[in-house]
């Protein structure tokens, strides 16, 4: 599913983030949402989010959408 609206990506789902660091290469982090950082519905490049590790990053996609 893709990460660029916040109505997909919420706490608990595991996602796969590109972080600042890692925006030349893409390379994606894969984790669990903590908190999730954007307020408006919609980001072209990602909604941002903390994983539940501390890192922050832009979510590409996710990868399950849990249950309930």
């Amino acid at each position: 599913m893709d990460g660029s609206e916040r109505k997909n990506v919420r706490p608990g789902l595991t996602v796969n983030i590109v972080m600042k660091k890692d925006q030349r290469t893409e390379r994606l982090t894969r984790g669990v949402v903590k908190d999730v950082l954007t307020k408006s519905p919609y980001h072209s490049h990602g909604i941002k989010v903390r994983l539940e590790t501390g890192e922050v990053g832009r979510v590409k996609e996710v990868v399950n959408v849990g249950i309930g």
